[in-house]
């Protein structure tokens, strides 16, 4: 029996040929291109036509499941302010001793 589902962007799917899931992260009607995201994080841009080729049928969100990727971005932008902190000090240390220096010279 063949399933013919439309992609529906948030929703999850298997592909039961390939024993893979998967969830539709947005569906672009005008370049009919379908991006999928897999259990493992690889993110793959399908067409159409391939979609309607597969075998699929709905599932739930898996058990465990959550945008890690996401979440590691923002842990990865903090550590980057900081990093930017740590050289804002680092200048402003420079500045001051160039101006010490600078006064030195004067007198």
């Amino acid at each position: 029996m063949s399933r013919d589902y439309e992609p529906v962007k948030g929703q999850w799917y298997e592909n039961l040929e390939e024993d893979e899931s998967f969830r539709v992260l947005s569906v672009d009607e005008d370049s009919e291109l379908i991006e999928i995201e897999y259990l493992d994080g690889e993110i793959e841009e399908i067409d159409l036509e391939a979609w309607h080729e597969m075998d699929l049928e709905r599932t739930e969100e898996p058990e465990g499941w959550s945008e890690s990727g996401d979440e590691d971005e923002d842990e990865e932008e903090d550590d980057d302010d900081d990093w930017e902190d740590d050289d804002d000090d680092d200048d402003d240390d420079d500045w001051e001793e160039e101006d010490d220096d600078d006064d030195r010279d004067r007198y």
